[in-house]
């Protein structure tokens, strides 16, 4: 791995493997001053990935990044007084009245606008029709009625009654939609999202409402506009069942870190302090590590008052981390091995790579905790039984099963009498058995791709790697951030260290049967595509800095659909499939300029960091192709979508065109490394006249259009940022010079919109138009407004990069790889060290 040559901060840290004496347990030396949106705690793939969504870890439940709860208590005893430090506990809750996808239920529609008061109870929908739920396209969950258009409305009336008085209760809304949504309980406005789409989101009902939940009937209404693509309509209550609280008392957090690899807690829990790490360590020099499903939460306790205390620390994790619903059953063990206790779950079912979509958890394989087994207990079994028992006793004995047959697995290790500091670590893991349904191979994950290996083997080795891995993720954080700060200035270094864990653990590392490496996205939270090139091609600056055999992971399966001679058509496809099923493109439309023009300049960008055009070479034809295709109809693009689908088809794009421009020019300097002379003056030529004519075609003056044929409009033209980091020249200078002064008159509060048509924008392309600028503080312009959304959002979710500029909220999109496309400004600082190994010929 070639690093920019910046200073290196040393990190020191002394940590044992098991609760031992340390003398002390140090952090990064460069604090994060990002307040995050949410806070990644474990991250190994798209589906074993747990948030906080909460500024103090113990004020929420840890959810996985779909949203759904992915319970993970932490708590420490300290002279019999317990102080809960993570998660909540939380009593289950009852249905009253469950969503579709558990239990099917009708309602009375319309499509037509109804008269005032369809909200109340005593409004007559008897002209209504009755259908099953959920309401909404063929895609999406639980659809038994459809509701398709774009720009179509839907209102939805649910009937229940309920067998009791529910106002002295706590009652909660769980619903989906996609996408605007209003709903109401009784003719009281519960839900009014705009323009957004969320699934199973849970709320509690207001006291305003809970006064209208008498014995009888209690009327649920809904109002739906789809704007365009996927619509959904689905809901339901629930109530909090009563049981007893054992963990009620918490910490008090001090402060919250977010560094690349690891999140660090510090907590005051009485008179003893609590510093918590999670460490993910992706390190992404080496594939065994990043493919390793092991992540570590480590801990130190420290007297604040210079005396004894009597410590004891306790973890609890559930079976849903195994499961895509809570209703799934499941089945929980505990086992000893070569020194440490494991503690697993899974669902009974075992239906192994059956499940596929978006908003869906994994509901194969198994979850673990592991740990030391000396001074530690542990069990299977009822919660309640298990907290008490702690609480009581500060040790965990053998629990009966759970009444819900949903055992939770939990830990805890004995610290003794600590006077100085003491420190310990569990593991937290997943073993998924297969991972990837590959043009119909099952697929193993990297680490056990030749099927040789368990999960307890890994664990040993996790075990015994740590204290090293440890030191390495603080080394390697603490350089991020000062290579960041160099690059970019602190906020956006603060941006990078939030992204990193998140983009890398978007995806998941497998090897294909002819031995390529796969290095496969999901599309979070959009819909679900696996290995998307409109997905790749954002989030590459951050491989493409940190290891091309990864860059080359996320094109290889692309390279080989084309070249097996599944995909026919002479442009890139769109993606492979669904996640995690990768037998074909499953999404409805194609973008031929946009993704054989990400594929084109992302090999090429290859080929600089590697110093060869190597890979090129083997995909030749393939290229060559597709730059034939972008030469043709790449200059003023037809009615097609680009990879911002969601603004709509539209013909003319300025941006898309300087996407063609650039994949053509690709192809130029790939034939130019690969010493093919004339096929190099063909392509350079024909990108260096499409570039001429651009000029002419897009100018508007003081700036360039959005559209050929459209005056008086603009847009980011983020794609000629390969123009500048690639030394190509394909594009004069006074271009981007232009741009940037006319951006900076158009931006708003939280940052430049992604043209003139909205006020939202995309937050990987902020930072990819950033990095025109030529000179440092028009960079700190345009990235600071995007540091403030983040900053200040009132949505409470891993970063999302499809949001309002002129208000703290996001559209729609969360936990996505492209924001791996943040380090594209790091990269061009490692570029501009080294020299090419071809030039454009002009």
């Amino acid at each position: 791995m070639n690093h920019l040559k910046i200073g290196r901060i040393v990190l020191a840290f002394t940590l044992l493997a098991g609760c031992h004496q340390a003398e002390r347990m140090e952090t990064a030396s460069v604090t994060n001053g990002l307040r995050a949106p949410a806070y990644p705690l474990v991250t190994v793939d798209p589906y074993t990935s747990a948030w906080s969504f909460t500024d103090r870890l113990y004020d929420g439940p840890v959810r996985h990044w779909t949203g759904e709860k992915f319970p993970l208590i932490g708590a420490l005893r300290v002279d019999g007084t317990v102080y809960r430090f993570m998660g909540t506990e939380e009593a289950p809750l009852l249905a009253v009245a469950r969503m579709a996808e558990t239990e099917p239920w009708t309602g009375r529609y319309s499509r037509v606008e109804p008269a005032e008061g369809w909200q109340a109870p005593g409004f007559d929908d008897s002209a209504w029709t009755e259908g099953a739920a959920a309401f909404g396209t063929r895609e999406e969950t639980a659809v038994q009625t459809l509701w398709e258009g774009d720009g179509t409305d839907l209102w939805v009336r649910r009937e229940i009654v309920l067998d009791e008085d529910l106002s002295g209760k706590k009652v909660y809304l769980e619903y989906s939609h996609d996408d605007g949504f209003e709903l109401y309980v009784n003719g009281i406005e519960v839900v009014n999202t705009g323009h957004k789409w969320q699934k199973n989101v849970v709320t509690v009902l207001p006291e305003a409402v809970l006064q209208t939940l008498k014995q009888g009937r209690t009327v649920i209404a809904a109002h739906g506009h789809n704007h365009t693509g996927g619509a959904l309509v689905d809901f339901g209550l629930h109530v909090e069942a009563s049981g007893q609280r054992y963990l009620e008392a918490t910490a008090v957090q001090k402060s919250v870190d977010v560094q690349a690899t690891q999140t660090h807690y510090r907590f005051a829990c009485g008179a003893v302090d609590l510093q918590l790490t999670f460490t993910a360590p992706l390190l992404m020099n080496d594939l065994e590590l990043i493919s390793r499903p092991v992540n570590y939460i480590s801990y130190q306790v420290t007297p604040a008052d210079g005396k004894k205390h009597r410590v004891e620390i306790y973890f609890e994790a559930s079976p849903a981390w195994a499961l895509d619903k809570p209703g799934q059953q499941s089945r929980s063990e505990t086992f000893e091995k070569e020194g440490l206790v494991f503690l697993k779950a899974g669902s009974v079912s075992q239906r192994i790579l059956e499940k596929k979509g978006d908003n869906v958890r994994i509901d194969w394989g198994y979850v673990y905790l592991c740990a030391g087994k000396a001074d530690a207990t542990y069990a299977a079994g009822d919660e309640y039984a298990i907290r008490a028992a702690f609480g009581s006793e500060g040790w965990i004995g053998k629990a009966a099963a759970a009444a819900d047959g949903h055992d939770k697995l939990a830990v805890a290790q004995s610290l003794g009498s600590v006077g100085k500091p003491v420190s310990g670590k569990i593991m937290i893991g997943y073993d998924d058995v297969y991972s990837i349904q590959y043009f119909g191979d099952n697929l193993r994950p990297y680490w056990n791709r030749d099927g040789r290996r368990s999960i307890e083997s890994v664990f040993v080795q996790a075990d015994g790697d740590y204290a090293s891995l440890k030191a390495r993720c603080d080394a390697f954080d603490g350089e991020l951030l000062s290579q960041a700060a160099a690059a970019g200035g602190k906020e956006y270094a603060e941006l990078c260290a939030l992204a990193y864990r998140q983009a890398v653990a978007a995806h998941k590392l497998v090897e294909a049967p002819n031995g390529d490496l796969l290095f496969l996205s999901k599309e979070n939270f959009s819909n679900g595509s696996i290995g998307t090139v409109d997905i790749t091609y954002p989030s590459a600056p951050l491989f493409l800095l940190y290891n091309p055999e990864l860059a080359k992971g996320l094109l290889n399966h692309i390279f080989y659909f084309s070249e097996s001679g599944r995909w026919t058509k002479p442009f890139a496809a769109h993606d492979v499939g669904t996640y995690p099923q990768a037998n074909g493109q499953t999404y409805g439309g194609d973008m031929p300029v946009e993704e054989s023009g990400n594929m084109l300049v992302i090999t090429a960008a290859i080929a600089v960091r590697e110093g060869n055009a190597s890979y090129a070479e083997k995909h030749w034809e393939t290229l060559t192709t597709w730059a034939d295709y972008l030469a043709e109809k790449g200059l003023d693009p037809e009615n097609q979508l680009c990879t911002d689908d969601f603004a709509g088809h539209f013909a003319h794009n300025a941006n898309l065109s300087v996407k063609a421009i650039m994949g053509v020019a690709a192809c130029g300097y790939l034939a130019e490394a690969l010493g093919k002379k004339e096929v190099a003056e063909k392509y350079t030529r024909q990108a260096f006249d499409m570039a001429a004519e651009w000029v002419k075609m897009a100018d508007d003056g003081d700036h360039y259009r959005l559209t050929f044929d459209q005056p008086h409009t603009w847009s980011q033209k983020y794609n000629l940022v390969w123009d500048k980091l690639l030394k190509w020249g394909i594009f004069p200078e006074t271009v981007a010079e232009k741009e940037l002064p006319y951006y900076l008159t158009v931006q708003n509060t939280y940052g430049l919109p992604l043209d003139n048509r909205k006020t939202y924008t995309k937050a990987d392309w902020i930072v990819w138009t950033a990095t025109l600028a030529r000179d440092r503080e028009t960079f700190e312009k345009l990235i600071r407004p995007l540091h403030r959304f983040m900053n200040e959002t009132t949505d409470r979710i891993p970063m999302t990069d499809w949001y309002y500029t002129d208000k703290p909220q996001h559209v729609g999109f969360r936990a996505r790889s492209v924001v791996g496309g943040y380090f594209i400004k790091m990269l061009e600082e490692q570029l501009g060290s080294s020299e090419p190994t071809a030039t454009i010929v002009k």
